[in-house]
């Protein structure tokens, strides 16, 4: 689909890779590639779950391409920023769930690439960060508003306000990342991962990924109300009368996704 953005596919999973010497940094070309990828990853209904690494050994994505920056007046910088705050919001809104596999620096930007995704799974290599703060600015594409929300406030001030990196085994304490593997061993563990995911029931998947996009940041009373909704359309589908006839037959459930 792009030049920067390699797209194939291993069985029910789809991969997205980031391929923009030297360091994989998000600029246009490349939001507009992963748009596209993801999309396209998305109108395949054979593809149940979809991985998004860097291609090489050293970078996920290093951050934005700061060139750009260079160049870019406001209202242009403002623009790249609010069109990649949309990418990530697509990501979070996709019937696909997205792993991403971190392969070495995730900074900036694509930590908060990262973030968009679902999952996260590291090599013990990988750096991650929030250095922003560093270039007299901040983080445009979330890292403000998903890194508390997945590390805390305490923790996520911590990064965005020093602008420290910080290694794989680290983010695994803090809930940053799901798992850490050996960088040999990423991408296969990244496939099997993705592949799991994309063994459950299609519907079921997409609905928990918007009762928790929808529901994490209201009240109580709203959440479940949100939950209550996405319940009842899962429930009345032929993927859950099926679901439970399989546990009742012991057998593995076959899913349609209808």
């Amino acid at each position: 689909m792009s030049a920067v953005v390699n797209v194939r596919r291993e069985g029910p999973v789809g991969w997205m890779t980031i391929d923009h010497p030297p360091a994989n940094a998000l600029n246009r070309e490349v939001l507009d590639g992963l748009r596209r990828s993801l999309r396209e990853l998305e109108g395949d209904e054979e593809v149940r779950a979809a991985v998004i690494t860097g291609a090489g050994d050293r970078f996920f994505v290093a951050g934005a391409d700061i060139g750009e920056f260079q160049t870019d007046g406001p209202d242009a910088a403002r623009s790249k920023i609010a069109d990649g705050q949309l990418l990530t919001l697509e990501m979070e809104r996709s019937r696909l769930p997205l792993v991403a596999a971190v392969n070495g620096f995730a900074l900036g930007g694509g930590l908060e690439l990262a973030m968009a995704c679902d999952l996260r799974v590291a090599s013990r290599t990988a750096r991650l960060g929030q250095p922003e703060i560093l270039l007299g600015i901040i983080p445009g594409w979330g890292g403000t508003q998903r890194l508390p929300r997945l590390l805390g406030r305490g923790a996520a001030l911590g990064l965005l306000l020093s602008g420290d990196q910080i290694d794989a085994d680290r983010a695994l304490e803090l809930g940053l990342l799901n798992s850490v593997v050996d960088q040999d061993s990423l991408l296969s563990e990244a496939q099997n991962l993705a592949a799991k995911l994309a063994s459950q029931a299609p519907l079921a998947t997409a609905a928990i990924k918007r009762a928790v996009a929808e529901g994490l940041d209201r009240p109580l009373d709203e959440a479940l109300a949100i939950e209550l909704r996405e319940f009842d359309q899962t429930f009345r589908s032929r993927d859950a009368a099926e679901g439970i006839s399989a546990f009742t037959e012991k057998r593995k459930a076959k899913w349609a996704g209808i």
